[in-house]
């Protein structure tokens, strides 16, 4: 491929899905000038597949010729279904905008496997920037109360099962426009008044039908995806969007900024998009405007720059760079571009989770006797929205929490479900034949058929008593996302450490079922042991530092200032209930941080050269007793977990002091149980000193300051003590923050500490390393270690 002539901006944004279109429409009304490269197309009311010629290539694959709607993958232990259009996910979400639970931003939580969940942010903080999201998605909750709503039997089954289990249905905020205009009445199909931000597609919209249809893109517009709102307000703002713009890499430049590159895929559809404007109104390209080199211009309003061929790669330059395009692909891009980012953290494709995702059935409801009406086709896809309370709301032995809601489908599904549904289908075709032959071979034909047409289609009872349940909650994020044979690939599997929050959503669900006197059965992949999940979060998460995060609490990335990560990826952890308004929430703090750090004009990134160092982290955990006081009549419990980082290699290695990063946590019920490390070192042989040296800063349930002072001491003598001097570890605990070896700090207390030999296992497989060169600079560093060693044993016993 050939490379055209770059052009540069302020800001690029890749991805317009919560993240994305959030920061193209803050960075634009701040004065920024901001190119949103979006790979699929723009999808205008009317515009979605609904025809089964339609759906058939509603799919993304352009290797196969395809740029639709919906992007399938599939890994190991789970499939994962996305969006590819202008708007991202809210073109396909079920429109539910629940803020994450106060209590479910942990900090230091420790995960099944080892590691730990960290939120560095919480809901006192977000709310304000939930609030500005919901300004501009307007989110109602369905009317239930209202004529014409009320007769919606699944949103009614779902408050009746949840009181009869002792738990709260509630009918969640969905930003749908049931009303043609703030404050009216609710009613279906209504054409809506025109409101700012406008509408780019230059379509009118009209009030929710109660199709079912939003999860296949809403043709009516009622939806307030983010083509109807954050980007038609960024467009008027002056955002530059342009659609079928893929991004296949991304690398840092010497003189500050970034690079972007991309080719432009020729989208029928793309083009002839009417977008209005300040003058009444023009469109986004024209469908005859195709370049002579077989190109297209660009699927969105005309900007100046680069001439755009389609199948050639582009490069587009940058002081500011916001990546979200949605967590496989952000990450995905982030991977590829390591050589060309040198120094991302080794956190990068951590923390991978499904957000609990499960789907189930409930089938054949009843109310005694007589089938119980679901009619899963009326009403929004979601209706309700049952919680699961968690552990961390107070409840003991409760584990991790979730989220069950309804799913309503479109009717047209329920013509597919009847007419495959054995053997009561196939029995019915059966006697339609044959009545239809004993006509033919009878004297006297019955010339009415319609009480036989009725039979054969049937009373739609299984469908209109049988309703589709959806999960979500705090899984366990303890999936990693990688490049295996040059695609992403996944190590994230139910029957790690969420199998048992998967257990319990599974078991909620079996009960709504069953009081609603109805079957119960998961979703056909199941049973093979597979996931199926619309909402993959993590691989690139926020931290306190790049031993923990690949971001900063604000979206940037470790030691690349000016480049963000604004959507899934940087999620730490499940959000529990559904991520989109979350996303969005961090997507606007992260802008307004950086709004206020950096002016908006020009190249306001600041220009610096990368290092190219290579880092190595490994994670280690010990156990044993704490004797608080100086008696040490009386022991406890005493465990502590350490991500011991060298943020480069080679550094560590040739300075005397041998000095890396220290983080984790401290546990002690002296000091109220599980308390995370403020500041942390480990000295390894420090100055040839046969000596490693542990020093913790931490504090107690009330804030005090203490300081955990630990040491392993190689002993000269026989191989034998090596097994003994490398997992024991004696330790003080100080009073105050001490800052030297032999600063002066009250002593609380003493222990000792051991790594077992599953604990040593453990260890082993965390070394990891970033940069280039890492297997020399795990290697060097072996060397390093394994000769202490061998100068210590093998050497004195000769």
């Amino acid at each position: 491929m050939t490379e055209s002539h770059a052009e540069h901006v302020a800001t690029v944004v890749v991805g317009s899905g919560f993240g994305g279109s959030v920061a193209a429409y803050r960075l634009a009304a701040a004065g920024q000038r901001v190119v949103l490269l979006e790979r699929g197309r723009a999808y205008p009311p009317g515009g979605f597949a609904r025809s089964p010629a339609e759906l058939g290539r509603a799919f993304w694959d352009p290797r196969a010729g395809l740029h639709g709607l919906f992007d399938v993958w599939s890994f190991r232990a789970f499939d994962s279904v996305v969006a590819s259009g202008l708007g991202g996910g809210s073109l396909i979400y079920s429109s539910v905008l629940l803020r994450k639970d106060e209590r479910w931003f942990v900090d230091e939580q420790p995960l099944p496997g080892g590691g730990f969940e960290a939120w560095p942010v919480g809901r006192a903080e977000l709310d304000p920037h939930y609030d500005e999201v919901e300004r501009m998605l307007r989110p109602v909750p369905y009317p239930l109360d209202r004529p014409g709503y009320r007769d919606t039997p699944r949103a009614h089954a779902m408050r009746e099962a949840a009181e009869r289990l002792g738990l709260t249905a509630q009918r969640p905020p969905l930003a749908i426009s049931f009303a043609p205009e703030p404050g009216a009445e609710p009613e279906p199909g209504l054409p809506m008044a025109d409101t700012d931000p406008g509408n780019l597609h230059g379509v009118r919209r009209r009030t929710c039908r109660l199709c079912g249809e939003c999860n296949l893109g809403c043709n009516d517009g009622a939806k307030n995806s983010l083509d109807h709102t954050y980007l038609s307000a960024a467009r008027r703002h002056g955002a530059d969007l342009r659609t079928g713009h893929e991004v296949r890499a991304v690398r840092a430049l010497a003189r500050g900024g970034y690079a972007v590159d991309y080719v432009v895929h020729g989208i029928d559809g793309i083009d002839g998009i009417p977008v209005p404007d300040g003058d009444g109104g023009r469109e986004w390209g024209d469908p005859d405007a195709r370049r002579e080199d077989g190109g297209v211009t660009s699927g969105s309003p005309r900007t100046s720059g680069s001439p755009r061929a389609s199948g050639t790669l582009h490069t587009i330059s940058c002081d500011r760079l916001v990546l979200a395009a949605g967590t496989y692909n952000t990450v995905s891009l982030l991977l590829r571009s390591r050589r060309n980012l040198p120094g991302l953290s080794p956190a990068i494709g951590s923390r991978f989770s499904t957000n609990g995702d499960h789907l189930a059935f409930v089938l054949r409801a009843r109310r005694g006797d007589e089938p119980r009406p679901m009619r899963p086709s009326r009403g929004p896809v979601i209706t309700s929205s049952v919680r699961l309370p968690d552990e961390l709301d107070g409840v003991p032995g409760a584990g991790r929490g979730g989220y069950v809601q309804d799913a309503g489908y479109p009717g047209f599904v329920e013509w597919l479900v009847e007419g495959a549904h054995a053997p009561q289908g196939v029995s019915r075709a059966a006697r339609f034949l044959a009545g239809r032959l004993l006509d033919r071979i009878s004297l006297t034909p019955d010339p009415s058929l319609s009480g036989a047409f009725a039979e054969l289609l049937g009373d739609g009872v299984f469908t209109g008593t049988s309703l589709p349940l959806l999960a979500m909650g705090r899984d366990v994020p303890d999936g990693e996302l990688r490049m295996r044979g040059g695609r992403l690939d996944s190590t994230w599997t139910v029957k790690g450490g969420s199998a048992a929050q998967f257990e319990r959503t599974r078991t909620l669900m079996r009960q709504i079922a069953g009081t609603l006197g109805g079957g119960y059965a998961d979703h056909p992949l199941w049973h093979r042991g597979r996931v199926l999940t619309v909402h993959p979060l993590g691989g690139a998460p926020v931290g306190r530092h790049p031993g923990t995060g690949v971001c900063d609490p604000y979206g940037e990335v470790f030691g690349h200032p000016g480049l963000y990560v604004a959507d899934g990826a940087a999620l730490p952890g499940p959000v529990g209930p559904n991520p989109a308004l979350t996303i969005a929430a961090l997507a606007d703090r992260m802008c307004t941080r950086l709004l206020e750090d950096r002016p908006a004009t020009p190249r306001a990134v600041a220009h610096r050269t990368y290092p190219r160092h290579t880092s190595l982290q490994f994670t280690e955990e010990l156990r044993g007793r704490y004797a608080p006081g100086a008696d040490g009549s009386r022991t406890e419990p005493f465990a502590f977990r350490l991500t011991v980082t060298a943020d480069d290699v080679d550094a560590f290695l040739d300075e005397p002091d041998h000095e890396a990063r220290a983080d984790g946590w401290i546990d002690s019920p002296s000091f109220g149980g599980r308390r995370p490390v403020l500041h942390g070192s480990v000295r390894l042989f420090e100055d040839g000193h046969r000596t490693m040296r542990y020093r913790l800063h931490f504090t107690d349930a009330d804030d005090h300051p203490l300081t955990f002072a630990g040491r392993k001491d190689l002993v000269p003598g026989t191989p034998a003590r090596l097994w003994t001097d490398t997992t024991r570890l004696t330790f003080r605990v100080l009073d105050g923050h001490v800052h030297e070896p032999g600063g002066t700090g009250a002593g609380l207390g003493t222990g000792t500490a051991h790594l077992g030999a599953t604990d040593l296992a453990r260890l082993l497989t965390t070394f990891r390393t970033t940069g280039p060169h890492g297997t020399a600079a795990l290697t060097r560093f072996g060397r390093f270690f394994a000769g202490e060693l061998w100068n210590t044993y093998a050497l004195r016993r000769r």
